[in-house]
C-alpha cells in the first residue's frame, strides 16, 4: 500500500522507499552465512590496514592488565603493611572498579562525535602510569584510594575507547581474530605481572612498594611505544560498506552519527533488546568477577600456603591456559560468526556456564596440582569467549555508540555487580570462609551464562535493525541531495509495549509537508499512544520516527519541540491555576525570549476571546475554551508538526466544529497537523487523507472520503455517525 498522497510523482515514490539488499548489507558487516574464513595476514594485506594499532593497543592492554594483576598478588603483603584489613582492601578494589566504571561514560561522550579516542588512550595511559608509581609512596587507606580511584578513572579510557577503535580500524572479516589477539596480549598482560611479583619479591628482595615503582616505569615505557597510535575516525569500515548496498550507492556522501546525547544514548541502548540482556548479565558477572580477583590471593595464602612468589607463579602459569584457548577458538569463533551471530553467542554461553563449573571443582580441588588445571581450564573458558561476545555485541551497534555501550557494560560490571559480589562475599567469608566465598559466586556466574543465551534470540534481529537505520539514513542523504521533498513525517515498523503489553505492531506512515491528517480509530486502537512514540513522549521498542528526513526516534522531547514537534494532549493542555497569560509564557520558555511578547499577540489574534479574558484564571474557562488555549500555546512554538489529540473530550458538537475548523486554519498557514478525533464526519470533512487504526496496527491509509466506503472499518460507535455523513 502506497503511503504517499495521490498525484506525488512515482520516481519519487521508488527513490524514498529505496531498496536494499539485506544479504549483502549482513555480509557487509562479516556476517555471510558461510563459515569460511581467509588467513590472517592475508586479508589484511588485501584490505590495506596496517598492523601498528592492534600493536599499540595490544602493548597498552598488557600493562594495564599486569598492574591489576599485581595488586592482587600483592593484596595480603599490601594488607599487612598499611595495616588493612582484607575487607577493606576488596573494598578499595571495588571502589577502584567503581571510578572505572563512572568514568567510561563521560569518556564515551568525549569521543563520540570526534576521531580523538587515541588521544584519550594515550592520555589516561600516561596517567595512571603515574598513579602506579604514586601506589609505592602512599602512607596509608586514605592515599591508597586516592591513588586506586585515579588509577580506575584513568583506565575507563582502555573500557571506552580500546574495542571500538580496533573496530574501526580493521574489516569486520579480521575482526574477531584482531580481538582476540588483543585479548591474548592481555592474557600476557596476565602473566608478566606475576612473574614480576615473584621475581621483583622472591628473588631480587623487593618489597610490595619497590615493585610498584619498577611497574609504573614499564608502563611509561609503554605508553610512550604508542605514540603514534591515530584514530582512523567514526564507521570506517561499517557506514561505508553499508551505503554500497543501497540502490543510489554511487552518491559517496560521509554519513553523519546520530545527534543523540549522552543519556539519550543509553536510553537508545537500553531499547536494544540484546544490549540490555548483555548489560544486566554484565551486572550479574561481576558479582563473580570483581570480588574473585581479590578473595583468590586470600585463598592461595589461607589453603595452600602461598606467598607471594608463589602467587606470582601461580597467576603467572593460568593465563597461559587462556592463551592457548585463544589461539584454537579464534578462528573457529570466527567462523560461527560469519555463519550466524546467534549460533556464536549460543556456544559462548555454554562455555562461561562450563567455566563456572569448572572453578568449583578448582576450589574443592584436594589437590595442589588438580586445582592448578581446573582453574587454568576455567580461565580458558572465560578468555575464550571474550572476544567472540565482544564481536557480536558490539557489530550490531553504530559506532558512535559503541563506547557507550562498552562504558555500561563496565559500570553494570563494576558497579552494580561489584558492590553486590562483595557483600556476598564479605558476609559468607565471614561465616564460612574464603573456599566456600568463591563456590557462591557460582550462582551468579550461572545466572551469566542464562542471560547471554537469552541475547541469542534477539541478536541476529538487532543486526537487521542497524543495516535498516543506516540504510535508510543513506536514502535520506541521497534523497535530501538530489532536491527531492521529504516527508515531514515518516514513521516505520514502530513497536511500543506498556510493560509486557504490547500496543503499537510496526506502525508505519507518511504525513508530506502542509497536509492535515486525521488518525482515527477505535478506543484502545493505539492513537494517542502513536503520537506520544511522535513527540518523544513514549519511546518505541523498535522502528523509526523521521522529522524532514531527521532521525529524531530517541531524541528526547523536549529537544523534538526545539525541532519542531508541537503535541496539544485532549484535556491536559493547560495549567488550571494560572491565568492565561501565565500559561502562554510558560510555554513559550524554550522559546526565543524576545520574540515571545509577539508570538503572544499573534496567537491572541487567532483566539480573540483568550485575548479578552487573558488575565482570567485557565481553570475558570469554558471547555472550549481551554482547548482554545492549548491550542494557542502550542502556535507559540511555531511548530513544524502540530499532533493534536483528541480537541472534543466532554466538548458539544458545535464547540467541537469550530475548533476543528480552528485546526484547518492553523493547517492552512504551512503548518503540517495530524488530528486524533473521534467525531468521524467532521474529521473527513476537513482533513486530506485519514489514517484508520485498530488493536495497534493501521488497516487504512488513504483519502479522508475513500474510509467512509469502509463499513468492515467503520463500526461499533462510529458506525452511526458515518453512515449518517455518508448520506
Amino acid at each position: 500500500m502506497s503511503n504517499r498522497p495521490k498525484g506525488k510523482p512515482e520516481q519519487d515514490e521508488d527513490v524514498a522507499l529505496g531498496q536494499v539488499d539485506y544479504a549483502a548489507a549482513r555480509k557487509a558487516l562479516g556476517v555471510t552465512g558461510e563459515g569460511n574464513v581467509g588467513r590472517f595476514f592475508s586479508q589484511l594485506r588485501s584490505a590495506d590496514v596496517p598492523i601498528y594499532p592492534l600493536i599499540a593497543l595490544s602493548i597498552l592492554v598488557v600493562v594495564d592488565e599486569f598492574q591489576g594483576v599485581v595488586f592482587s598478588a600483592l593484596a595480603p603483603e599490601i594488607s599487612a603493611g598499611l595495616g588493612l584489613g582484607r575487607g577493606t582492601i576488596a573494598a578499595l578494589v571495588v571502589f577502584k572498579t567503581i571510578a572505572l566504571s563512572l568514568a567510561a561514560l563521560p569518556m564515551a561522550a568525549f569521543v563520540r562525535e570526534r576521531p580523538r579516542r587515541a588521544v584519550v588512550a594515550l592520555t589516561t595511559a600516561f596517567v595512571w602510569s603515574f598513579a602506579t608509581l604514586g601506589t609505592g609512596f602512599v602512607a596509608g587507606g586514605v592515599g591508597l584510594l586516592l591513588v586506586l580511584l585515579i588509577d580506575g578513572a584513568s583506565t575507563g579510557s582502555v573500557t571506552a575507547t580500546h574495542i571500538p577503535l580496533l573496530f574501526d580500524s580493521y574489516p569486520p572479516p579480521v575482526r574477531l581474530r584482531v580481538l582476540s589477539i588483543y585479548r591474548g596480549f592481555n592474557q600476557v598482560g596476565a602473566i608478566i605481572g606475576p612473574l614480576l611479583v615473584a621475581l621483583l619479591t622472591a628473588v631480587l628482595g623487593f618489597t610490595w612498594r619497590g615493585t610498584f615503582l619498577i611497574c609504573g616505569i614499564a608502563s611509561l615505557f609503554a605508553a610512550t611505544v604508542a605514540l603514534r597510535l591515530r584514530d582512523p575516525g567514526l564507521g570506517r569500515w561499517d557506514l561505508q560498506r553499508l551505503a554500497e548496498v543501497t540502490v543510489h550507492s554511487e552518491q559517496k556522501q560521509e554519513m553523519r552519527p546520530l545527534t543523540l546525547g549522552l543519556f539519550e544514548t543509553v536510553r537508545r541502548l537500553m531499547l536494544t533488546p540484546t544490549i540490555r540482556k548483555v548489560l544486566v548479565a554484565s551486572g550479574v558477572l561481576g558479582m563473580m568477577i570483581v570480588p574473585l580477583q581479590t578473595y583468590l590471593s586470600f585463598f592461595l595464602d589461607e589453603r595452600w600456603n602461598l606467598g607471594p612468589g608463589g602467587r606470582g607463579v601461580f597467576f603467572a602459569g593460568v593465563p597461559v591456559f587462556g592463551i592457548a584457548a585463544l589461539s584454537l577458538a579464534a578462528k573457529r569463533a570466527d567462523a560461527l560468526y560469519r555463519r550466524d551471530p546467534a549460533l556464536l553467542v549460543r556456544v559462548a554461553a555454554v562455555t562461561f556456564a562450563l567455566g563456572v563449573l569448572l572453578l568449583v571443582l578448582a576450589i574443592l580441588a584436594p589437590w595442589f596440582p588438580l586445582m592448578v588445571i581446573l582453574f587454568g581450564c576455567s580461565t580458558a573458558s572465560f578468555v575464550a569467549l571474550g572476544p567472540a561476545l565482544n564481536a557480536a555485541l558490539q557489530g550490531i551497534l553504530r559506532p558512535e555508540m559503541r563506547p557507550h555501550a562498552a562504558a555500561l557494560a563496565g559500570v553494570f560490571l563494576g558497579v552494580i555487580g561489584g558492590m553486590g559480589g562483595l557483600l556476598l562475599l564479605g558476609g559468607i567469608d565471614r561465616r564460612l570462609g574464603t573456599g566456600p566465598a568463591i563456590i557462591s559466586l557460582a550462582i551468579p556466574g550461572f545466572i551469566t551464562a542464562w542471560l547471554l543465551a537469552g541475547a541469542s534470540r534477539t541478536i541476529n534481529a538487532d543486526l537487521d535493525r542497524l543495516v535498516r537505520d543506516v540504510t535508510d539514513e543513506q536514502q535520506v542523504r541521497f534523497i535530501r541531495a538530489k532536491g527531492t521533498p521529504l516527508a515531514a513525517l515518516r514513521c516505520r515498523d514502530l513497536a511500543f509495549s506498556y510493560g509486557h503489553t504490547q500496543v503499537l505492531f510496526d506502525v508505519s506512515l507518511d504525513v508530506e509537508e502542509g497536509e492535515l491528517v486525521a488518525l482515527l480509530g477505535t478506543n484502545g486502537a493505539g492513537k494517542s499512544t502513536l503520537l506520544g512514540a511522535i513527540s518523544g513522549l513514549n519511546l518505541p521498542s523498535r522502528g523509526t520516527v523521521r522529522l524532514f528526513g531527521h532521525d529524531v526516534t530517541y531524541v528526547d522531547a523536549e529537544r523534538r519541540v526545539t525541532a519542531g514537534i508541537v503535541q496539544v494532549p485532549g484535556g491536559r493542555a493547560v495549567c488550571r491555576s494560572l491565568s492565561v497569560l501565565d500559561n502562554m509564557r510558560l510555554f513559550g520558555f524554550v522559546a526565543e525570549q524576545s520574540d515571545l511578547p509577539k508570538r503572544i499577540d499573534a496567537a491572541f489574534e487567532m483566539f480573540p476571546v483568550l485575548g479578552e479574558r487573558r488575565h482570567q484564571i485557565a481553570g475558570t474557562l469554558s471547555g472550549g475554551e481551554q482547548q482554545m488555549l492549548g491550542l494557542a500555546k502550542a502556535l507559540i512554538l511555531q511548530p513544524k508538526l502540530l499532533l493534536v489529540d483528541e480537541l472534543s473530550l466532554g466538548l458539544a458538537p458545535k464547540v467541537v466544529a469550530d475548533l476543528m475548523r480552528t485546526v484547518k486554519r492553523i493547517n492552512e498557514s504551512g503548518v503540517t497537523v495530524v488530528v486524533v478525533e473521534q467525531s468521524v464526519n467532521l474529521s473527513l470533512e476537513l482533513a486530506d487523507r485519514a489514517l484508520f487504526m485498530e488493536k495497534g496496527e493501521v488497516r487504512f491509509e488513504g483519502p479522508a472520503r475513500d474510509l467512509l466506503g469502509r463499513t468492515d472499518l467503520l463500526r461499533s460507535v462510529f458506525l452511526a455517525g458515518a453512515m449518517d455523513g455518508k448520506q
